[in-house]
């Protein structure tokens, strides 16, 4: 009998063809909105889609040092209500045109995202400005969002990654406003105000600053009228700098102790800013240590050759105003110290002797190749071109990229790994009990472990540092590996 093939294998295969020619394939073009306003865009006619990535200069950097969360908490406010919509009209109308909104504070930005129909964009982009310079922020709807803020913080508060994260940023940025948590915490979120919300939206949720990247069924002079209506009721004002960052790292290991069956462990250093010229040859060390998935030098030591933890993933962080280096993995109790001692020394191997040509070579076939995998949808094309954007990157950049991966040697990579990379002076935060129960272990050197019932310690999201996975059964061979994201 003859096998029917399914649709799905067809479609599948014609992707593995087009993928590899996506990126080179789009043409980023920008737009001129005025002082303080960057636009990038991609026309694309290929569905009636049109995709927004927006960045806005109101990150959690600009919280107030009482108020941690402030951010966050407008950011989650932005659909509850604007203009002439209460909160249920206002959701209503997105629901009713299709249209998908979401807004996120991270540590530098707030990043809202808007997709949408293109015969729905300019009800879109009207309800979008309609949110961003007429919010209500009424009590009603503050006090709900208030509650489930604070019930998010209360079970981040049992998550191990979560509190080995909040921890490592409070430690790794001791007097600057990065160290605190993006979520903020329970004292921050029950003091902040309707008021503060209201002054935060005015002085935040401004045109100066703005980061606007576009994809989809549009043509320049639609998308001029369209972003207009978005963005041409809000103040042509800047909020100040973020301040510099004076104080990176601190070396020596904190423990947060948790009655955890398997502590989390997150590592890091201080790493080069976006703009060093240094920095694509850090990605690629990067990918080869621990950013690669099963490739990685970090997954053979210390999962495949001694089975200490399931996964253990490492990633290269910009900040407006910090570069860094940092991971996270998660091992049994006993095996914590053991786990801490193979890293200082995988990270000393590689300081010593560099990458071997087969380990750069595979970093370069897949870093290069994978690329274009963020290009494959308008709601791809748009989030990549913002994520270049906020690290002030040119448009061009996306069609440099790879050669500028291509170019790195293995002398460039021995020379940043020494730059960046030293064992001894890692910054380690333990979420758990480093030591097995009713077994007698050695304390890790320069461990700060109070006495006694140590306090709750809430939570915040990492950004993007890599989140440490419980340990499991080692997977089928032949998984891909993860894909990381693209610089």
């Amino acid at each position: 009998m003859r096998m029917r093939r399914s649709p799905f294998a067809f479609v599948a295969a014609l992707l593995l063809l087009l993928v590899p020619h996506a990126a080179s394939a789009v043409t980023v073009q920008t737009l001129d909105m005025g002082k303080g306003v960057q636009v990038w865009y991609v026309e694309d006619h290929t569905l009636p889609i049109v995709a927004m990535t927006v960045t806005l200069p109101a990150g959690s950097a600009y919280d107030p040092q009482a108020k941690p969360g402030l951010a966050s908490f407008a950011a989650a406010m932005l659909d509850e209500g604007a203009g002439p919509y209460s909160s249920k009209a206002y959701q209503l109308a997105l629901a009713q045109h299709g249209i998908r909104l979401s807004a996120a504070a991270d540590r530098d930005w707030l990043v809202i995202s808007l997709t949408t129909l293109k015969e729905n964009a300019r009800d879109a982009f009207k309800l979008l400005g309609v949110a961003l310079s007429k919010p209500h922020f009424d009590p009603d709807a503050v006090s709900r969002v208030r509650a489930q803020i604070l019930s998010s913080l209360a079970q981040d508060d049992e998550d191990p990654s979560s509190v080995a994260a909040k921890a490592f940023y409070k430690r790794f940025f001791p007097d600057h406003p990065y160290g605190h948590p993006v979520d903020g915490d329970p004292a921050g979120i029950s003091a902040i105000t309707r008021e503060d919300l209201k002054a935060f939206a005015q002085s935040h949720w401004v045109r100066g600053g703005v980061h606007i990247a576009v994809s989809g069924d549009i043509d320049p002079q639609s998308l001029k009228t369209l972003l207009a209506s978005a963005f041409g009721a809000l103040p042509i004002v800047a909020p100040p700098q973020v301040p510099p960052v004076r104080h990176m790292g601190a070396p020596g290991v904190e423990v947060v102790p948790m009655p955890v069956p398997q502590p989390n462990i997150v590592f890091g250093l201080p790493a080069l800013p976006r703009k060093d010229p240094d920095f694509i040859p850090s990605y690629v060390a990067n990918y080869i240590l621990g950013g690669g998935g099963f490739s990685s030098r970090l997954m053979n030591e210390v999962r495949e050759k001694r089975g200490l933890t399931y996964g253990i993933e490492t990633s290269v962080n910009t900040l407006k105003q910090a570069g860094f280096f940092a991971g996270t993995v998660a091992t049994k109790a006993g095996s914590v110290q053991e786990t801490i001692s193979v890293i200082r020394d995988t990270l000393a191997n590689f300081v010593a002797n560099g990458p071997t040509k087969k380990e750069l070579a595979d970093a370069q076939t897949y870093l290069t190749g994978s690329f274009p995998l963020a290009f494959v949808s308008n709601v791809g094309i748009a989030g990549q071109l913002n994520t270049f954007e906020n690290v002030g990157l040119p448009a061009s950049y996306v069609e440099k990229r790879n050669s500028l991966i291509d170019a790195v040697t293995v002398d460039d990579i021995k020379r940043v790994a020494k730059r960046i990379i030293q064992p001894d002076r890692l910054t380690i935060v333990i979420a758990g009990n480093p030591n097995a129960p009713k077994q007698a272990t050695v304390p890790l050197p320069g461990v700060e472990e109070p006495p006694g019932p140590a306090p709750r310690v809430k939570s915040h999201k990492m950004g993007t540092l890599p989140t440490a996975r419980p340990i499991k059964p080692k997977p089928v061979a032949g998984n891909p590996p993860k894909t990381v994201p693209h610089h």
